[in-house]
């Protein structure tokens, strides 16, 4: 019907309108062309929406601060019916009240499985694993949940009880011995901390299950990640959260950070974005099975502040680095994400000015600070 409607106005078009170009002899109104080219592109996202929602997907660690988001995300392009949600504590409202929610716990394999052919699943998003900062409080308990987690659904994948698997790792896998700027996607990796540990293994894990087994298995480094509609989760970069808290809150921030420590970052919606498209993009595109590096930007506390300071002209920031100090310097000032443009056509889209504005005016409507 849309094709029809072209041609029919391409009838009624007046000479002035019928701007054309030549080509072998032919001519084609640019109007036509630009509108048979959005057809084109409709059709291509009509196709991956249809392929989509084929899929029945569980999040693992959907209570968690990307778990959660991720989740409303998915429901949103597939259907609340075909995003079963779960954890081993109950999510916020939404969350809660938007589709299927199960409890359970991701180290239970059999209670995991049970999900699995109770709601049919197809793809699973592995979510749940204890951050940085946290993952140092309790070493052997973040290796347990982190490791025993990915292992399960491996497994799961390489019986043929799921389809596509979605884990994700961290710049945490780099270490002091890695390069700090531009940090490339093949390079030295000796993290020196439980949570970079525990991620590097599983990347190693990842590759080789995908490569012995051929277990469809997909993954990003993730940045720091920042979001208003989530608290921090207990990583090295939620200063990058809880800064404008407290330039809200308070007027002012202690940062746990020093003030040129300089981190790879990434707004939530950017996540979410790169996370979907790597779950979308055929298979023969995904070259890096262990795991891509990704990044937005790069900025240090001293940065943000500023930025912030352009919205807030009273804020004020002062610098009391604590253990996560250590944490931090080991990992790259900056990333190198080329691999993840080229191969699967991943963009960014929030840069420090657009990020620090959504933040301050989403906390401003969502109302939510510490």
């Amino acid at each position: 019907m849309l094709f029809i409607l072209i041609l029919k106005n391409k009838v009624k078009q007046t000479p002035r309108q019928k701007r054309e170009f030549r080509k072998g002899g032919c001519k084609v109104p640019i109007f036509t062309i630009f509108v048979l080219t959005s057809l084109l592109k409709w059709i291509s996202l009509r196709k991956k929406t249809l392929k989509m929602n084929s899929k029945k997907i569980l999040v693992i660690g959907a209570a968690g601060q990307i778990g959660s988001e991720l989740t409303m995300k998915l429901r949103g392009l597939i259907g609340n019916n075909n995003v079963i949600a779960s954890d081993i504590k109950n999510g916020g409202a939404e969350l809660m009240n938007s589709g299927t929610f199960e409890i359970v716990d991701a180290t239970d394999k059999a209670g995991i499985e049970s999900l699995i052919e109770k709601h049919k699943i197809t793809d699973v998003y592995l979510m749940a694993a204890m951050l940085s900062a946290t993952a140092e409080k309790f070493p052997m308990k973040a290796w347990s949940l982190n490791m025993d987690s990915l292992f399960n659904i491996l497994n799961l994948a390489k019986d043929k009880k799921i389809e596509r698997i979605f884990w994700p790792s961290s710049i945490a896998v780099f270490g002091p011995s890695s390069p700090k700027e531009n940090t490339p996607q093949t390079t030295i990796m000796e993290p020196n901390t439980v949570y970079g540990i525990s991620k590097q293994t599983g990347e190693r894990w990842c590759e080789y299950y995908f490569k012995k087994y051929g277990v469809d298995v997909r993954s990003i480094r993730f940045p720091g990640i920042i979001s208003y509609k989530t608290l921090p989760g207990g990583g090295t970069t939620d200063y990058a959260i809880e800064i404008f808290h407290s330039a809200l809150k308070d007027g002012s921030y202690t940062s746990f950070l020093s003030e040129n420590t300089a981190l790879p970052m990434m707004f939530m919606d950017d996540a979410l974005k790169a996370t979907v498209d790597i779950m979308q993009a055929p298979s023969e595109k995904i070259k890096v099975r262990s795991s891509y590096n990704l990044t937005a930007m790069s900025f240090t506390p001293n940065d943000l502040a500023s930025e912030i300071r352009k919205q807030l002209p009273e804020f004020k920031i002062a610098y009391e680095p604590d253990s996560r100090q250590q944490i931090a310097d080991s990992w790259p000032d900056s990333i190198d994400d080329s691999e993840a443009r080229k191969d699967w056509g991943w963009n960014h889209e929030f840069d420090l000015k657009i990020l620090t504005r959504t933040m301050l005016d989403g906390l401003k409507t969502e109302k939510l600070t510490f």
